[in-house]
């Protein structure tokens, strides 16, 4: 398994600098109806529901990869097509695929910034490893994994009360989002996920996820709540929770133009929404020293690119859960997102940084986040992006980030197939 290389445990959770200013058989599962394998066409689509509301019927599997999307790949590894039969062997041959795979569930997950238990890392490993067997039952029809995906998905909700510390809305960020990917493809067509157990796993994700990933982070770095985002999307689909779902639509709207800079926005960034971050020297500040704002640049480009990709990521996975469902929040911020991912591949393939942007240095630390957003906006809404394309292509197979990304090579590389 390709494992791009983390910092110290919690490196990657710490709070802004700028805290101190703000006050600082699988077939069954998915192909029944499935359109499109990706012809790079845009597929026929339902009317969308009016602009920010819930669907009035949610799709299921539909939290960031569709039932049409699973259908494709399945075909393609059967068929041993590239790049899905060699992403396919990546995530099979890893140890969260493997069966005799081992659940370590916490009654308290308590996670400080650049620290924290041993349950932090095992609780996002075990979500990653529910997602990972839901999709090797997706792609091979075997039910051991399906029954794998489901025995540790019931040892967390017979198990986890709550999280704390200093990261626990980030923590709650990284591991929902998995689980809500993982419940949701087993919830659609296995059936021997029994009706209490699917309860009870519902249950815990509103008790001891949903506090921590809808709290109000304004001034925190914004990769925050966009992942918290990302987990609450995928909750309220798997949930079919609408006021949830229209919540996190509503976060998405606010922080999106706020992490992402266009010159359409104005001389400076956009503030944080609800925060307190208002003038040209607290913004500069908050990004991390930068002054001069070109299309695309990102909050978080100057700290470094790993936690850009991580942002990259969330906003494309809410986006995509939101466009299974219906609504279209790709095309309201498609420029920014292009610009935004044409940016920081640039530099990510080696391009020299201009002396204007972070000093002229950057670190290139990202990890394989960009297939889903290209998949979209190349995929089935035609547009340009060469250095995007480049990079995916210098990735894949991508694996995992061991955090909140897996496989998505596999679900979404070339695959812009309808729900």
């Amino acid at each position: 398994m390709k494992r791009r290389q983390q910092p110290a445990p919690r490196a990657a959770t710490r709070r802004p600098a700028v805290k101190a200013l703000a006050g600082l058989a699988a077939a069954l599962l998915l192909a029944a109806g499935a359109t499109g394998c990706g012809t790079g066409t845009e597929a026929p689509r339902a009317a969308a529901p009016p602009a920010g509301t819930a669907p009035e019927r949610f799709r299921h599997p539909g939290v960031v990869v569709g039932g049409a999307q699973l259908s494709a790949v399945r075909k393609r590894v059967a068929a041993g097509q590239e790049p899905w039969k060699s992403a396919f062997e990546e995530m099979s041959a890893s140890r969260y695929a493997a069966l005799d795979y081992t659940p370590h569930p916490a009654e308290v997950v308590a996670c400080a910034s650049n620290a924290g238990t041993d349950a932090c890392v095992a609780e996002r490993e075990d979500a990653i490893a529910a997602y990972t067997h839901a999709l090797m039952w997706s792609v091979t029809g075997e039910r051991a994994h399906a029954d794998k995906a489901v025995e540790i998905m019931n040892a967390w909700s017979k198990t986890v009360k709550r999280h704390t510390r200093d990261d626990a809305d980030l923590q709650t960020a990284w591991s929902g989002s998995s689980w809500a990917r993982a419940a949701d493809i087993v919830h659609a067509g296995y059936p021997a996920w029994k009706g209490p157990e699917v309860q009870r796993f519902k249950w815990m994700l509103r008790k001891a996820y949903l506090p921590d990933v809808t709290a109000k982070v304004p001034d925190h770095n914004g990769n925050w709540e966009l992942a918290m985002t990302d987990a609450a999307m995928g909750m309220a689909v798997f949930l079919e929770d609408r006021t949830l779902f229209e919540d996190s639509v509503r976060r998405y709207r606010a922080r999106v133009p706020a992490y992402f800079y266009l010159a359409s926005d104005g001389a400076l960034p956009k503030p944080p929404p609800g925060g307190t971050i208002r003038t040209a020297d607290q913004l500069a500040t908050y990004w991390f020293g930068q002054r001069t704002y070109r299309d695309g640049l990102g909050q978080e480009t100057c700290r470094n690119f790993m936690h850009i990709g991580y942002s990259l990521a969330a906003t494309a996975h809410i986006a995509e859960t939101a466009w299974h469902q219906g609504l279209d929040l790709y095309r309201e911020e498609a420029d920014r997102l292009t610009a935004a991912l044409e940016f920081h591949a640039r530099y990510q393939l080696g391009a020299t940084p201009p002396g204007w942007l972070c000093g002229g240095k950057v670190e290139r630390t990202m990890g394989p986040d960009v297939e889903v957003a290209l998949n979209h906006l190349q995929g089935r809404m035609h547009r340009d992006l060469p250095e995007t394309a480049r990079l995916a292509q210098s990735q894949r197979p991508g694996g995992t980030d061991d955090l909140f990304v897996a496989w998505e090579t596999l679900t979404h590389a070339a695959n812009p197939s309808a729900a």
